[in-house]
């Protein structure tokens, strides 16, 4: 191991080399080009194979981060995609998505002093080598189990749950109200960050191991969810949270103040070749319009990014708080200044000017007071400060809230918390009706794709120690 790793002290760190800024804003390819194996092999021979992974204890997977490290610096990259997907149903999406500055490289032990390793870079690299040499297989169990589970939902946690169940041996059927698998992956998140093919050849692999998908199926519209209990032995609900966190300021309902998620996926929906009225009507387009993001997440960075690649005038975030508070990424800001997004801190909607449609938005200037209970601090306006922004695109990215899942699915037994998100039993993730469990953001409240992952995967373990009592103890079974 002395020869192979503990090379940070010799090493530098080393990104995956970066398309220039000015190439990539013409095109939605990724931002990062491939890792060759040797420069892989470099990069994860810097791990220092602390004896407290502290990338592992971070990461909401638990990954065996320092043991895929190791085979990759060996060169036994078999090995490595073995380790990497024994406990990551997708590791060529974390490696893709995962904001690594704020999990696994965040907390590298060697980051103060020597730059954390490339864990994200790595990870994607060895999974990326593992599909293109065949060592990807469908999920086959080792023996076939007469019962059957339902899952709502084709997202991350949906579809990692499916993974899970289907290798135990469990007949899988998932069905989504969209026309694709992978949820917010393939409608949600730009190709610049995580390219269609990258999820669509897993519904693929999917259906290849026996996972059968009912796509365009909303549940309470075109099946109920007593039907799916009674079809299955126990239902997942992975749903998601999409509904958009809305804006009360004036001028809110003007035309061209529209909210990100329906922005993004006609944005994705036309790179995936549909046909999608409201881009080619203008009204999701961005295409030399002057544009607002409101919001400092994530969801705010795909939208500028976006807006950016499809030949806007100007595009400028607006965020109420200062770069360090900034809830996104530190990577996805960066490379959205590098591509020309104007950053207005410290700053917030007041009302939304226009006429027919929207013109300019008034901001507020703002600053930061004292913490609040959390320990965060409180944003207070600054009096009399207000100014005005161009925009005939105001783009709303302030996050995303549960639909009322008892309604949609006529089932007012599924009780909620008081943030409208399913109530479980943290133990089980059992809901209040017997047989139907939920997982993912639908529980957590709007989060990232590892923890979805990790929740799917959760519920798939708990589902099948719920069937398999029912199955041993006639008892349980009739109740």
């Amino acid at each position: 191991m002395a020869e192979k790793m503990l090379q940070f002290v010799r090493l530098q760190q080393r990104q995956p080399d970066k398309r220039d800024a000015g190439e990539r804003r013409a095109d939605w390819e990724e931002v990062y080009r491939p890792f060759a194996q040797e420069a892989a092999a470099t990069q994860a021979s810097r791990c220092s194979q602390c004896g407290v992974p502290f990338c592992q204890v971070h990461c909401p997977l638990n990954n065996n981060i320092p043991d895929w490290l190791k085979l990759t610096a060996e060169g036994r990259l078999e090995e490595a995609y073995e380790i990497a997907a024994a406990t990551n149903t997708f590791p060529e999406i974390c490696g893709r998505v995962c904001p690594q500055d704020r999990l696994c490289e965040g907390n590298c032990v060697i980051e103060k002093g020597f730059d954390s390793v490339t864990i994200g870079a790595v990870e994607k690299y060895i999974t990326d080598t593992a599909w293109e040499r065949g060592w990807v297989k469908p999920p086959k169990p080792a023996m076939e189990r007469g019962q059957s589970v339902g899952i709502i939902g084709a997202g991350p946690a949906g579809m990692a749950a499916a993974e899970r169940l289907r290798v135990m041996g469990y007949q899988v059927t998932v069905y989504d109200r969209h026309d694709r698998a992978g949820g917010l992956m393939i409608y949600g998140i730009p190709n610049f960050k995580l390219e269609k093919d990258v999820v669509l050849r897993r519904q693929k692999q999917y259906e290849d191991g026996g996972i059968e998908f009912s796509l365009n199926v909303a549940v309470g519209r075109d099946v109920t969810l007593g039907e799916l209990r009674n079809k299955h032995d126990a239902v997942l609900v992975a749903t998601g949270v999409y509904k958009a966190r809305d804006i009360a300021n004036p001028g809110a309902e003007l035309p061209g103040v529209v909210a990100a998620l329906d922005y993004l996926i006609a944005a994705n929906r036309k790179g995936l070749g549909d046909a999608v009225p409201e881009f080619e009507g203008g009204a999701l387009n961005a295409e030399g319009r002057h544009v607002v993001v409101v919001g400092g997440g994530d969801t705010a960075m795909d939208c500028v990014r976006t807006a950016v690649r499809q030949g806007a005038a100007s595009v400028t975030c607006l965020y109420r708080r200062d770069k360090a508070n900034m809830p996104g990424s530190m990577r996805e800001v960066k490379n959205a200044e590098e591509e020309g997004v104007i950053f207005e801190w410290l700053a917030a909607p007041e009302a939304f000017l226009g006429g027919t449609a929207v013109e300019a938005v008034r901001a507020q200037r703002m600053h930061l007071g004292l913490p609040d209970a959390t320990g965060r601090q409180q944003v207070e306006p600054i009096a009399g400060a207000l100014f005005d922004l161009k925009a005939d695109l105001v783009i709303k990215a302030l996050g995303f809230d549960p639909e009322d899942l008892p309604a949609a699915f006529g089932e007012p037994e599924l009780g909620v918390t008081r943030w409208g998100t399913l109530k479980v039993d943290h133990r089980t993730m059992m809901t209040a009706l017997p047989g139907v469990f939920a997982a993912g953001d639908i529980v957590r409240g709007a989060s990232l794709v590892v923890w979805g992952i990790r929740d799917g995967r959760d519920a798939a373990d708990q589902i099948h120690a719920y069937i398999q009592a029912r199955a041993e103890c006639p008892a349980i079974a009739a109740e």
